[in-house]
């Protein structure tokens, strides 16, 4: 049932955003589209950003979902892209509403999951210490979602397969030259240790 209630809730701010701006809606204007009272909205969730980030987390999750492999990465990232063009209204609203920084917490976190399988996947068999294999996903994952959030800033206007191909060709075949470099570098340290 909480599940039901959280989508019925999105539904309903997705719905008055269509309407007015996110700055413009209240609680109770959720609470009363939805069939609910204010209590029940707070059950679930304490403001109207926490339903935001949940909102944010669980489209981004699905659109990445059973994409987080090395040779599946790209159909994730085209798929977050276009999960965000179908909710432009929710996503253009939310980026103009609340910080970027925020923004940016939302993104980075589901991004960052996806991404160190894709990291770990490619380290198998390898000597890369788990710091330097944090550092690699979180190299791309900046990279990843600085790209979205300009592509949202500048109105969502490029194909977002044309950006992905772009990617793809800037970076084949790194993730592997990177842990390549970082276990030959620990193992040069350790060496110099010894």
């Amino acid at each position: 049932m909480s599940q039901i209630t959280k989508r019925a809730l999105e539904i309903s701010l997705k719905n008055l955003l269509l309407q007015k701006p996110l700055n413009k809606i209240t609680i109770s204007d959720i609470a009363n589209d939805c069939g609910i009272n204010r209590m029940t909205f707070y059950y679930h969730f304490k403001d109207i950003y926490d339903l935001i980030e949940w909102i944010c987390t669980e489209e981004t999750a699905r659109a990445i979902n059973g994409k987080k492999t090395y040779e599946t990465w790209q159909q994730g990232f085209l798929q977050t892209f276009q999960m965000i063009l179908e909710n432009k209204t929710f996503f253009s609203n939310v980026y103009h509403s609340i910080s970027r920084e925020k923004m940016e917490d939302y993104l980075y976190a589901v991004t960052f999951n996806f991404l160190i399988e894709v990291v770990e996947e490619k380290a198998v068999g390898m000597s890369v210490a788990e710091s330097d294999k944090k550092f690699i996903a979180n190299f791309y994952n900046f990279a990843f979602v600085g790209l979205l959030l300009d592509w949202i800033k500048k109105g969502m206007q490029e194909d977002p397969q044309l950006i992905i191909d772009q990617v793809n060709a800037l970076i084949y075949g790194d993730v592997t030259r990177a842990l390549t470099k970082y276990q030959f570098n620990n193992s040069n340290q350790m060496t110099q240790n010894d």
